[in-house]
């Protein structure tokens, strides 16, 4: 994941790895949309997830969730999923319904 997002890969928004927000660290953060990408495997706990969830949109960010599996075998789709959490709702400005 994090090849197709460095060096802003996906439609030239700049991601962090292992950004720290409000006591966690997220997997991928996008600073200027506020948007948290984390990838999920074997080893999270809904519980545990829900807090952290909510920490973190209480700090005013966005998050998606992604399993392993879904990474590894939809790419694509995943990539889609984040370019469209990155445009704004309800037509403010951003990458816009197509994405890049």
């Amino acid at each position: 994941m994090w090849f197709q997002l460095r060096n802003r890969r996906l439609c030239g928004v700049k991601f962090r790895r292992q950004h720290p927000i409000a006591g966690f660290v997220a997997d991928f953060a996008n600073v200027e949309s506020r948007l948290v990408v984390e990838i999920d495997g074997g080893q999270h706990c809904p519980k545990r997830d829900d807090r952290r969830t909510a920490v973190i949109e209480a700090e005013g960010w966005r998050l998606i969730r992604f399993w392993n599996n879904e990474v590894l075998e939809n790419m694509d789709g995943v990539l889609h999923a984040i370019t469209k959490a990155l445009s704004p709702p309800q037509g403010g400005e951003g990458l816009g319904e197509g994405g890049c």
